[in-house]
């Protein structure tokens, strides 16, 4: 493939998805090698997860141009529910492979379906107050899974917002969900290599969604809704197909991010996930899906690589999140980026057709 045929466009993509392969392929080598400590291991699914988060959520924040601080709240809808299905088809005889895939299928579909239903009222609002009712909706599901008590027996399902004795199960019978302790008992199935296949698809969607008729609608509601409309753009309609395809990816993250570990409590899926996914879009550049994959990536590493150094670890991580948001924010830093970029294309451009001389002589 001629890279130099491609668009500009294109050539990113081609790009985006080389570091992702490339990254995959470099801990294969490391991890064949002995060289991957088991603490580098135990966080290489999280960064998948949150790779995921950032790269969804950067649809609604940087395509559609709307903050959101619930997106934990629907990564937390679609980990109970892809993690009841896994429970539950676990011990029967479902074919395992069968059985997360559903699972991953039945999380993205149960946080869609509430991305749909808060999309309608909400995004009826702008700015701020949809920033405070999204971060509302997180909460209510934060608090309402913390309150949340659920079994099965052979007369089905049992549920109770007090507690587990008020499920009256039968002496057969299976909690799934025990209030703040959550699920627990899970059998660990998400891999490094789910995790990046996970993340391959969400950027091939989002890509293709940006790049498509729809993305280009999108993206202008985002730089002026009152044109937009003016010219007959159905606002509603593709508002919520950002914020449906957003939340199903974040409802995905989810069951990877669950299903990695032993035990699930909601308190995991609070304000503070929503803020950690937020500034990675932003550090990462709004709008730049690249930049949330690398954000996400080297910011969810990079207190672990920083532990050693204890009372300092959090002032050298504060630092470092600064110094970011400066070089990708501040209008100087981007003129000087854009000013870098030109002469390196000028400079590239001038070399070609002296090389094209020497060889035609």
């Amino acid at each position: 493939m001629n890279l130099k045929n491609l668009n500009r466009s294109t050539k990113s993509n081609i790009i985006t998805f080389g570091i992702v392969i490339g990254f995959y392929l470099l801990i294969q080598i490391l991890s064949a090698a002995g060289m991957v400590t088991n603490s580098f291991a135990g966080q290489l699914v999280p960064i998948c997860a949150y790779v995921v988060m950032a790269v969804s959520l950067n649809l609604t924040v940087g395509m559609l141009g709307e903050l959101s601080l619930g997106h934990a709240g629907f990564m937390s809808v679609g980990a109970f529910a892809g993690t009841l299905v896994w429970v539950t088809l676990y011990d029967t005889a479902f074919p395992k492979p069968a059985a997360l895939l559903l699972a991953f299928v039945v999380g993205g579909v149960v946080a869609g379906i509430f991305g749909f239903l808060v999309g309608i009222p909400v995004l009826r609002l702008s700015g701020d107050y949809l920033a405070i009712v999204t971060l509302a909706f997180g909460e209510i599901v934060k608090n309402f899974m913390n309150a949340c008590n659920l079994g099965i027996d052979s007369k089905g399902l049992h549920f109770s917002l007090k507690d587990t004795a008020s499920l009256n199960l039968d002496a057969d019978g299976k909690v799934l969900i025990n209030g703040a302790m959550g699920i627990t008992g899970i059998k660990k199935a998400s891999t490094f290599t789910i995790g990046i296949v996970l993340v391959i698809i969400t950027l091939a969607v989002i890509i293709n969604l940006v790049n498509s008729r729809a993305g280009r609608a999108i993206t202008s509601i985002r730089d002026n809704e009152i044109a937009a409309r003016s010219v007959g753009i159905p606002i509603t309609k593709y508002k919520l197909m950002a914020f449906v395809t957003s939340a199903v990816f974040a409802g995905m993250a989810g069951v990877l991010y669950s299903l990695n570990y032993s035990s699930l409590v909601a308190k995991k899926f609070d304000y503070n996930t929503s803020i950690l996914i937020l500034v990675f879009v932003v550090l990462g550049g709004i709008g730049n899906l690249r930049g949330s994959v690398i954000a996400a990536t080297v910011l969810t590493v990079l207190p672990e690589l920083l532990r050693s150094m204890n009372d300092y670890r959090m002032l050298i991580y504060a630092i470092v999140l600064i110094v970011v948001m400066i070089f990708n924010q501040s209008p100087q830093m981007i003129a000087m980026r854009k000013r870098l970029t030109a002469r390196f294309r000028k400079d590239a451009a001038g070399k070609a057709p002296k090389k094209n001389k020497k060889e035609a002589a």
